[in-house]
């Protein structure tokens, strides 16, 4: 079973952008790759409880296990030693990845307080668009009595764009609501 949005992308997005783009051939048209959640874990670090709690809330929010990433070298003024967690992450690719981005795009962000879209300015310069997100209450996995504490997570979507305008294209065609700016 193909995911609601993969089969829009395939019936709807691909016609649309090879027309107004003008690609000669259907695999100039930028794809998706895939999706990468990155969670810093901050004040967190020492604490096995939040550190767990926070794996679940990932885990439950993607459908994936995410992996923890390690301080790379000792910082003092942080009070992290080498190998200490510093955070998680989970890419996303296939199915699992346009499934996360409907839920994304159709449920989470509508629920953000007073919101008005999202910047249209976050793109790298390469097609490829990064989104933060200030609290995990936004996605309907997550139930409220369930955390312990509000945490934020970093969100960026990776594209076979060339450029920040096919990028944007492909992601307003994919419903992806950007504010006028």
């Amino acid at each position: 079973m193909s995911s609601r949005l993969k089969t829009l992308y395939q019936e709807n997005i691909v016609p649309k952008l090879t027309e107004q783009f003008g690609y000669k051939n259907v695999h100039q048209v930028p794809k998706v790759i895939k999706v990468t959640l990155n969670r810093g874990l901050g004040e967190a670090s020492q604490n096995a409880k939040a550190l767990e709690s926070s794996l679940v809330e990932i885990a439950t929010i993607t459908g994936q296990k995410p992996v923890v990433t390690r301080a790379k070298k000792a910082i003092a003024g942080f009070k992290i030693r080498e190998g200490m967690p510093v955070g998680m992450m989970v890419t996303l690719r296939a199915e699992k990845m346009y499934n996360f981005l409907d839920r994304l795009i159709n449920l989470s962000l509508p629920r953000i307080r007073d919101f008005r879209g999202i910047s249209p300015k976050s793109f790298d310069g390469h097609g490829n668009y990064s989104l933060g997100i200030k609290e995990q209450l936004i996605f309907p996995e997550i139930e409220y009595d369930s955390i312990d504490q509000i945490r934020g997570m970093d969100i960026c979507i990776v594209t076979t764009a060339t450029t920040d305008a096919e990028g944007r294209a492909l992601l307003k065609e994919m419903g992806m609501p950007f504010r006028e700016s």
